[in-house]
């Protein structure tokens, strides 16, 4: 078998490959070969001394046919432009996550066209497609039958892409899987783009030594997933059945609803006062209307059927990220 991850360099991507690795099989089939694409080459020192690993680098929309040159099985599409770049540069957004997903589903039909397989086509999705329309205001809890209605440059942007997922998997070019990601959770390395990169930082930060700026208020609920529940789903969600999955639209992935204070009184539990003395409060209102409007409860039933499940609590998902990077506390 062989796949394609796009934002292969990125954190989340590396993540997967390395667990793919692992398990060397997907859906039942033994792992030859991982293409990891993304703007710059992966420095995963792991990956790049698998044989079995390449990694390219470049724009995803320049590429997408020559990464589809030699038979691919299975893609997960997981680049693409962060919140907030997208509010702040329209081309870049519409180039970034619209371009590029029409001109990778375009060299995956093409594959299924000239008599290769159809491949497996797991799109991640974001929770940021659910919005507060006046004639449609969200509900306290959003479930798989919840109608999205996006109110972020982010959100159009995936839910348009969900939607040609699920047109391309109609016409049977691609076996096409969307799941909804959750904000992932505490997040290594540095700050990117997002709109929810502080979400990781607050945490991040102050377990290194160093202070990070909290731009929403105390009481502000979010829904979170560690990176360990993240790749779960998004595994479970491309080894699923057609069956199982259910029809073709995307699927709520499980997410921890928990506030900024009851994240900080975990950071407090693990690591002290001094810690979280570390986190200082600056109102940001760009970010808290798009992370406002965010949904924070889910109740993911058809999630449920796949056999995952929410991380139980948010001290659980600090000492994962120190387990996995013991050299995090400075």
């Amino acid at each position: 078998m062989h796949i394609l991850i796009t934002g292969g360099a990125g954190f989340l991507g590396s993540l997967l490959a390395r667990t793919l690795l692992q398990r060397g099989s997907l859906g039942g089939r033994r792992i030859d070969s991982i293409l990891l694409a993304d703007l710059v080459e992966s420095r995963d020192d792991m990956l790049r001394a698998d044989p079995r690993v390449r990694c390219v680098a470049g724009e995803l929309l320049a590429q997408c046919a020559g990464l589809m040159a030699e038979p691919v099985d299975a893609v997960f599409h997981l680049a693409s432009a962060v919140s907030g770049e997208c509010e702040a540069d329209f081309d870049l957004g519409l180039r970034s996550n619209l371009d590029s997903t029409r001109a990778l589903l375009d060299a995956c039909r093409a594959q299924s066209g000239r008599g290769g397989p159809v491949p497996l086509f797991f799109f991640s999705s974001s929770v940021a497609v659910f919005g507060a329309d006046p004639v449609l205001p969200l509900p306290l809890t959003v479930t798989d039958h919840t109608l999205p209605t996006p109110q972020s440059s982010y959100g159009i942007q995936k839910f348009i892409c969900e939607q040609l997922v699920a047109y391309y998997s109609r016409k049977g070019f691609i076996d096409g899987r969307c799941a909804r990601l959750m904000t992932v959770s505490v997040r290594p390395g540095r700050p990117n783009g997002a709109a929810s990169s502080f979400l990781s930082g607050i945490v991040r930060e102050p377990l290194a030594g160093l202070e990070a700026v909290c731009p929403v208020a105390a009481d502000q609920a979010v829904a979170l997933a560690s990176p360990a529940t993240t790749v779960a789903g998004i595994l479970a969600v491309a080894e699923a059945s057609r069956e199982a999955f259910g029809g073709r639209t995307a699927l709520n992935l499980p997410g921890l609803t928990v506030t900024v204070a009851q994240m900080l009184a975990a950071l407090k539990a693990i690591a002290g006062e001094a810690v979280v003395a570390r986190v200082r409060f600056e109102r940001d209102p760009a970010i808290e209307r798009i992370v406002g409007g965010w949904p924070s409860s889910f109740d993911s039933d058809r999630a449920r059927r796949l056999g995952l499940a929410a991380d139980p609590d948010f001290r659980g998902v600090i000492a994962q990220y120190l387990e996995q990077h013991p050299a995090a506390r400075g």
